[in-house]
């Protein structure tokens, strides 16, 4: 369940929300949705891969890190291992939410059910004394904007890439040093034949629609997928 509440100074002055990591917060997740915009800074850490909905058809992006339901191997007890935290989980508890009428802009909302909202009296402030936005909140004001931003500009990345046929389902093998074996099944990925052969033109459309790039960004991090198998490895080893 969840308690989405319009954020304001009358009801949340004194609000704090936990901002480290960990699974008490929510953190021990496989995978987290992440949007095109953010590939370039995912793709130094994160395989990208993508899920089609099986009622809608329709593509998400994720950023894999674990290949278990609930595991993150990229959390090592209150820390986050990696540089870049995707914004989806970057700006947890809150979210952009319309008024009602859903006719103005997105204001900003906080999921009050959430573990990161802090009860005990520690965490970090929403507002300051006088009311104002502390710089913690901006920034994450700022990555709802953008994070909302991307999402609404990705079904242009999407259809894009169906108009080309470039996704492709995939089974990856996780085989362990202890013997077990491990397979990561039910997502796509780039068809990297299908992108090589596309001529000049279609390059030349992809690059003016600012699409290439991230193409070319989930392309790399797939080679990030053996660095995960490392940390599984490691993870398996310790017990």
């Amino acid at each position: 369940m969840s308690n989405h509440q319009i954020l304001n100074t009358a009801d949340h002055a004194q609000l704090r929300v936990h901002t480290g990591a960990g699974a008490q917060f929510g953190d021990a997740a496989m995978a987290a949705l992440v949007v095109p915009d953010e590939f370039r800074q995912l793709q130094a850490h994160y395989p990208i891969v993508f899920r089609r909905d099986n009622e809608s058809g329709k593509f998400t992006a994720l950023a894999l890190f674990g290949f278990e339901n609930g595991e993150n191997l990229f959390l090592d007890g209150n820390e986050w291992t990696a540089r870049y935290r995707p914004l989806s989980i970057a700006v947890q508890p809150f979210l952009v939410g319309q008024a009602p009428g859903g006719e103005s802009e997105g204001q900003v909302h906080i999921d009050m059910d959430h573990p990161r909202v802090a009860n005990d009296g520690e965490g970090t402030l929403l507002f300051d004394e006088t009311g104002k936005a502390t710089p913690f909140l901006e920034d994450i004001s700022g990555k709802l904007g953008v994070l909302h931003a991307g999402y609404q500009a990705s079904a242009d990345f999407y259809e894009a890439l169906a108009r080309y046929e470039l996704l492709e389902p995939f089974t990856f093998e996780v085989p362990l040093s202890n013997g077990s074996k491990h397979s990561l099944v039910g997502f796509h990925m780039i068809d990297e034949d299908k992108l090589r052969a596309l001529d000049g033109d279609a390059l030349g459309a992809l690059h003016a629609e600012g699409h290439l790039l991230p193409i070319f960004m989930a392309v790399a991090s797939l080679s990030n997928l053996s660095t995960l198998v490392e940390r599984k490895d490691a993870k398996e080893s310790r017990g």
